[in-house]
């Protein structure tokens, strides 16, 4: 499904319905908005279809970020993540989304703190799943030498740094590997719409990355989840996160024997975790 918002058209899809029938009444639910990785290289699709599980205690809204997937694609240097946090609000409001749980992992988690920060009140809850506030190379480059060795943390330091030469398809498979014992793959591949031409600039906005002084202005629950294996977001860096948020509202998950990817690594403990927090925080579903 389409839907025009702030200028451009985002594509989204639903699991579940926000009102259920309870006795003689409707009893709404949350409704929880899905906010990928990327930049580029993924869309809303590597959330199916695992993340329908969710769909028995919320309504569940994948979305396709502009730029990514099946939503308008544009001049990539008019992508940004400010950009993607008003379309967040403005999709919410356009389809009648009232205090939404925005779940955000890796670089959707960007966005959803974006998100926000630039607009308070507005959200029910937030997940930040596997994702950080504040760029560091060299705490990104330090993890994968533990996970790997010299060879692999100079291959991440070309990657993020922006070093010549440039890494090879090769190169990065070994890198890939290690973001956790299961990570995306052909099948997955396969599936997702891929806007190679954003991955460049998004990644120069990705090492500009530092909102730790905007995190203040949150105001919603925030789950802070991360797996303990994930080199790419060190438990350090969600310890980070949850450090800069407001006393009182920030909830740190780390999930042993995971990666980047929780709920593919460690299913039995990531379900109840996450459906647990959605459904006992203050967001609520879109009304009717």
């Amino acid at each position: 499904m389409h839907i025009e918002v702030s200028g451009t058209r985002l594509w989204f899809d639903v699991d579940g319905p926000v009102l259920v029938p309870d006795g003689p009444a409707m009893r709404e639910r949350p409704a929880v908005v899905l906010l990928h990785g990327g930049p580029g290289s993924f869309d809303h699709s590597y959330f199916k279809p695992e993340f329908a599980r969710l769909s028995e205690a919320a309504q569940v809204v994948y979305l396709d970020l502009r730029g990514h997937g099946r939503s308008e694609w544009a001049d990539p240097a008019s992508w940004g993540f400010e950009v993607c946090a008003d379309d967040v609000r403005a999709f919410c409001d356009a389809l009648g989304i009232v205090r939404p749980v925005v779940y955000g992992h890796s670089l959707g988690g960007f966005v959803a703190m974006v998100y926000a920060a630039r607009h308070p009140g507005h959200a029910g809850a937030v997940v930040l799943q596997s994702t950080w506030a504040r760029f560091d190379l060299g705490r990104i480059v330090e993890s994968f030498r533990l996970a790997g060795g010299d060879e692999v943390a100079g291959i991440v330091e070309r990657a993020y740094g922006d070093d010549d030469p440039p890494v090879t398809d090769e190169e990065w498979a070994r890198c890939w590997t290690l973001f956790g014992p299961w990570v995306t793959g052909e099948l997955e591949e396969s599936r997702t719409i891929v806007n190679t031409d954003l991955n460049a600039p998004g990644l120069e906005l990705m090492r500009g990355f530092d909102v730790l002084d905007q995190l203040a202005r949150i105001d919603c629950p925030t789950l802070v989840c991360v797996g303990e294996l994930d080199p790419i977001v060190p438990v350090a860096a969600a310890r980070e996160t949850v450090d800069a948020l407001p006393d009182g509202i920030a909830r740190l998950e780390v999930i042993e024997r995971a990666g980047h990817f929780p709920w593919k690594d460690a299913p039995e403990r990531y379900w109840p975790l996450l459906i647990d927090f959605v459904t006992t925080t203050t967001g609520h579903g879109a009304r009717s």
